[in-house]
């Protein structure tokens, strides 16, 4: 006997009181904690109420027999992986089969012979553990597997960004410093402040994706801090909307901050910033000149709702789930030809969860678009 034997539950069941006393004082030197029932039924129900490592079953029993209870175990879900061992006076092949074919794994014969039944139980135990331990270790190794599947995921979005999003705005700025150079003799006072001011927005908006890069990237590594604390949303939405006052003018848009100063949440200063940053970005992206982006607040109880609301182009049904998934890169450009990479939202989702909300996005195709995340309450 080992000290893992006594953790080990066996349910006897006969009609047979001798018998049981016979099993159970043969098992009784091995430590096994053992329970007792003289029927079916009520073995069918202590084996569903309580959890037992293995069950030793009588065939031959009034009302119902053996195989009709082992047949009921292996029917149920919370009883199936239970090993039955049939005891039986039987020894016919065709007894037996029946029995392997509804079930069982074993048969010990009457009368019982200490050191065979001992070994048979022991047998089983230990294989029935063997087949958890490998259980666990399957579920591991498809848990691992999936993590191993999702940084493939990220390792590609981060190569597809480098290689094209990263790329093209980088083109674009050489280009328009070169043709600057090369012709800025004989361009008018209007020409060159259109060159710099396509300069001025391209160098935003690779800023911006770069800084959604490096979080994002640190994210992903672990390696980005994580400081929980009591904020006010107001003064972090105030300051992005300043912010984002050049680039709504430029496009005739219309920002309407609700929040007020008072509104708080415990949440990372940093990682609110960036998701309210890219929440507003992605606002005035797809937002017609003349539009309107609107920004409200809602109680939800140990949380704050908010909403970042725009009047824009809107986004089909189909589409809203991508949006927030590595695996299904959703981007198209903006109302004026901005380029995304839809990078933006999944940093947004990461980190609304990292500080224990919740985000989503509400949206009619052409009408508008209404993305929604929770903090919980700063008090």
């Amino acid at each position: 006997m080992n000290d893992r034997d006594t953790y080990y539950r066996i349910l006897i069941v006969d009609d047979s009181a001798k018998n049981i006393q016979a099993v159970a004082g043969i098992l009784k030197q091995e430590g096994y904690r053992m329970s007792f029932d003289q029927d079916g039924i009520s073995a069918i129900e202590h084996a569903t109420s309580a959890k037992f490592d293995l069950i030793l079953l009588d065939i031959m029993m009034p009302e119902m027999d053996g195989y009709e209870v082992c047949k009921k175990l292996k029917e149920n879900p919370d009883t199936q992986d239970i090993p039955v061992i049939f005891l039986t006076a039987r020894t016919d092949i065709e007894s037996m089969m029946k029995g392997f074919e509804i079930g069982a794994v074993d048969y010990i014969t009457k009368p019982f012979h200490a050191g065979e039944l001992i070994a048979r139980v022991r047998t089983h135990l230990e294989l029935k553990r063997a087949k958890e331990v490998l259980k666990i270790s399957n579920e591991k190794l498809q848990h691992r597997e999936q993590e191993l599947k999702e940084l493939n995921a990220t390792k590609d979005k981060f190569f597809s960004i480098i290689a094209h999003d990263l790329k093209s705005p980088f083109n674009g700025l050489i280009s328009g410093t070169n043709y600057l150079i090369d012709f800025l003799d004989e361009m008018d006072k209007e020409q060159i402040k259109y060159f710099i001011e396509n300069i001025n927005t391209l160098s935003k908006n690779t800023f911006n994706l770069l800084q959604n890069l490096l979080e994002w990237s640190m994210s992903q590594t672990g390696q980005i801090s994580w400081c929980p604390e009591k904020i006010s949303m107001g003064s972090i939405i105030a300051d992005v909307v300043t912010l984002s006052e050049n680039n709504a003018k430029q496009k005739n848009i219309c920002i309407v901050n609700e929040i007020s100063e008072h509104t708080f949440v415990h949440a990372d200063v940093d990682m609110i910033n960036a998701v309210i940053r890219n929440l507003m970005t992605n606002a005035l992206k797809y937002t017609e000149s003349g539009g309107e982006i609107r920004i409200r607040a809602k109680d939800a109880g140990d949380f704050t709702e908010f909403s970042v609301s725009d009047s824009g182009v809107g986004i089909k049904e189909a589409d809203i789930d991508k949006l927030f998934r590595m695996n299904t890169q959703f981007s198209k450009p903006g109302t004026a030809d901005e380029k995304g990479t839809g990078l933006g939202l999944i940093l947004c989702k990461e980190f609304v969860e990292k500080n224990r909300g919740k985000i989503w996005a509400e949206s009619r195709f052409g009408k508008g678009s209404s993305f929604k995340f929770t903090l919980p309450k700063g008090k």
